[in-house]
């Protein structure tokens, strides 16, 4: 009996390693939930298996990134107009100088601003919070919605520009509060859910509602001063019409696949391209993309099956590859970053619209713990001080070079919840009990 129990023990403790005492993996079956937004989608177009190749680098391959900047605002849910991220100066000491108290009882949403030194958020019932650094507490709340709202969960869209916060959300109200005054300066309702982000252009506020009609609206009083009605689709999904702007265009991408351009100055529609490659193009398919993202004379358009870089001019499509990221792809230059669904890490360059590498993360994460390989769970990706930084949804954090070899691995002294932003050469988030973190 006691040699019986000897090699019970002896098999389970050698089916386990140092790989599990990390708590940087996640088990297989979580990582199948992450991708139940798909299950929506029928693959009619093709019987092509996506992008799954390893491919190692070329030797002395040298990535050419900008040169990081400390940045003191985030005025827009996705940084800047063209919803692509710098590189940024982050000191990454790991070490927590700040946490707040707890700023909300209620589910705060997992984006924020930061604006003359105060973080501003909200929550699903409604609340816009204003929470200074510099005196560590809530200063202002600001609650639009009467009683018979009260039991509606609140999708909140956000921008804030000169002291002003302008709020859409997924009951019809758009409004614009000036924090600074404590004031509600107007509010309209258009009497249909909102479903994008928000952009500000030449003193007009573009928004998009859940039937794919965009609204310019005068930021000033919240006039509707003109509305571009797109294909709508019966069926709504998880999908956000997504908003991005450059000098001259903003672009929109709707939940039926069309990706318009519309001169910024006078509205008009200048191109038209649909990348929803179904069979059947009728408005019941469903269309999946994250936020398209702009880089110089490029549109990047990652949608559930492929990626599309098209000409910012005229909307031909340069490139599309049957590859796709499980996260928001991150550009700098002319360097592409995105993770596929197989948790591989692939560089393109935009210029001459070629993988230069394919590497698979969770096997680099083992090589570098020396540990078996099992699954992660991405949640986003960063470039910093030259560096690409990896977050999982376990709070843990991959430092890579931008060849692809893992410099550092760490956890977060707290559990994220939250995107992070880029403050003063500090990273900011939110974590699992809605306290604000700061990390140097």
């Amino acid at each position: 009996m006691k040699k019986l129990f000897a090699i019970l023990l002896l098999i389970l403790f050698s089916s386990c390693s140092f790989d599990n005492k990390t708590g940087i993996w996640n088990n297989t079956n979580t990582s199948k939930v992450k991708f139940d937004k798909y299950k929506d989608f029928k693959k009619l177009y093709s019987d092509k298996e996506s992008f799954k190749e390893i491919i190692n680098h070329p030797k002395n391959l040298k990535v050419l990134l900008s040169a990081a900047k400390s940045k003191y605002s985030w005025n827009d849910e996705f940084y800047q107009e063209s919803d692509n991220f710098y590189n940024f100066n982050y000191k990454n000491l790991n070490e927590l100088t700040f946490r707040s108290k707890k700023i909300s009882r209620y589910n705060l949403n997992d984006k924020f601003l930061f604006y003359k030194k105060n973080i501003l958020l909200n929550d699903d019932r409604g609340n816009i919070i204003v929470y200074s650094l510099e005196r560590e507490e809530v200063v202002y709340k600001f609650n639009f919605y009467k009683n018979k709202f009260k039991k509606i969960k609140k999708n909140l869209n956000v921008i804030i520009n000169k002291d002003i916060i302008y709020i859409t959300d997924n009951i019809g109200y758009f409004y614009a509060l000036n924090y600074s005054q404590k004031r509600l300066l107007w509010a309209k309702n258009f009497k249909v859910p909102f479903r994008s982000n928000l952009k500000i252009v030449n003193d007009k506020i573009i928004a998009v509602d859940q039937n794919n009609v965009l609204y310019v609206i005068d930021k000033s009083n919240g006039d509707r001063l003109k509305t571009l009605p797109t294909e709508e689709t019966t069926l709504k999904n998880q999908f956000v019409n997504s908003l991005s702007s450059s000098d001259n265009s903003m672009f929109f991408l709707n939940s039926y696949g069309s990706l318009y351009s519309i001169n910024n100055k006078e509205i008009f529609i200048q191109w038209i391209v649909n990348l929803n490659q179904s069979l059947e193009i009728n408005p019941g398919n469903l269309f999946y993309s994250k936020p398209l993202l702009i880089s110089e004379n490029k549109i990047i358009v990652c949608t559930k099956d492929e990626l599309y870089i098209l000409n910012i001019e005229n909307g031909a499509i340069n490139s599309k590859k049957l590859i796709t990221s499980v996260i928001e792809p991150v550009i700098n230059k002319n360097n592409l970053f995105l993770i596929t669904k197989d948790n591989l890490l692939v560089l393109i360059n935009l210029s001459i619209n070629k993988i230069i590498y394919s590497i698979n993360i969770e096997k680099k994460i083992a090589d570098f713990l020396a540990t078996k390989q099992k699954s992660i769970l991405v949640q986003s990706a960063f470039i910093s001080d030259n560096k690409l930084f990896i977050l999982l949804e376990n709070s843990y954090i991959i430092k890579l070079n931008v060849n692809g070899t893992i410099e550092a691995i760490n956890k977060l002294p707290t559990k994220i919840k939250s995107k992070p932003i880029f403050i003063s050469d500090s990273m900011i988030y939110l974590d699992k009990n809605n306290k604000l973190n700061i990390l140097n």
